[in-house]
């Protein structure tokens, strides 16, 4: 089936078995990685505290971290918050000694909060460094355990209401795919930051939820363009049709895609650690939703054997009045 000139005419379903594998494999890898070395969940998860540090000048993090490693602190993680003066401080629950134990909102655990932030402190300061300490919060591993519940909550209600809206607005198979290709996504960026151990915590969070919209919009754009060409164009296979729709949107997705990029890779090279795990599961889930979009989605659906017929409108026939 040729293309209007201007066109790409690339041959996208017939490459679909070798990206059903591709992504089965990452699937499988992901996976294996969330069993057997979990996340790396930061303190919003995990409990612990966050100690907030003001310097007068640019703040160097690696004496930063060296000098927490020497006192004792060697899993502490600090990271510049919102400018190159300003310092975040996180310590995990085993390092925050007694605060870290259920009831941290007692007087004698606040005062054990205190006190180590006033510790932290002195350690910064012990070559006459001017640093000021600007916050000191506890978060008690019940908060964690609560936002753990809730993210995946909200993340399994996000997947079930899309599910309800495609196939209200397009038909059940489209449904399936739309979902099986925002779990894809999902778990490969889940994946990625298991693999390689990043920092997953409440911006990791809402990152992948933004990742769901974006790939869930790119994907309706297909979907409705396949549905158009399902109702115009009566001949020939589900797969050509698909394929003549997946190239019509091509140029769009991907310049969207680049743009959406350019932005996010700014972010990770120029808005430092505060939103650099942000930006990065954007960036992974950007390139990731993209792929799915034109593979993961139509190809289940055509695996489900969708054809032009199930979207075609019924039309009612007309009976004459009887006289």
């Amino acid at each position: 089936m040729k293309l209007v000139s201007g066109e790409t005419e690339i041959d996208f379903m017939g490459k679909r078995k070798l990206a059903a594998i591709l992504s089965v494999v990452l699937i499988l890898v992901s996976t294996a990685s969330l069993i057997g070395r979990s996340l790396n969940f930061g303190v919003d998860f995990t409990g612990g505290l966050l100690i907030e540090v003001g310097y007068e000048t640019t703040a160097d993090l690696e004496n930063i971290r060296s000098r927490l490693a020497n006192a004792g602190f060697e899993d502490a993680k600090a990271q510049n918050f919102g400018t190159e003066q300003d310092v975040l401080i996180r310590l995990m629950p085993r390092e925050a000694g007694e605060t870290g134990q259920p009831g941290g909102e007692s007087p004698e655990a606040e005062d054990s909060t205190a006190k180590l932030g006033e510790q932290i402190l002195q350690v910064l300061q012990s070559d006459g460094i001017a640093a000021e300490l600007r916050r000191v919060e506890f978060v008690g591993p019940q908060v964690g355990r609560e936002l753990t519940e809730r993210g995946g909550t909200a993340m399994i209600f996000a997947l079930l209401m899309i599910l309800a809206y495609i196939m209200f607005r397009f038909q059940w198979k489209f449904a399936i795919g739309s979902v099986a290709a925002l779990v894809h996504d999902v778990i490969i960026v889940i994946g990625v930051f298991s693999v390689l151990q990043l920092p997953f915590d409440l911006s990791v969070l809402a990152a992948i939820l933004a990742v769901i919209g974006y790939s869930l919009n790119d994907t309706i754009v297909v979907f409705d363009r396949i549905r158009e060409n399902f109702r115009q164009i009566r001949r020939g296979t589900s797969a050509a049709i698909m394929n003549t729709s997946i190239n019509q949107m091509l140029g769009r997705t991907l310049i969207t895609s680049l743009t959406t990029l350019v932005v996010l890779l700014a972010l990770f090279f120029l808005g430092g650690e505060a939103v650099r795990g942000f930006a990065t599961a954007l960036i992974i889930g950007i390139v990731v939703g993209t792929y799915s979009s034109i593979y993961t989605a139509s190809t289940t659906a055509l695996a489900l054997d969708v054809k032009p017929a199930d979207l075609l409108e019924v039309k009612k026939e007309e009976v004459d009045d009887l006289p």
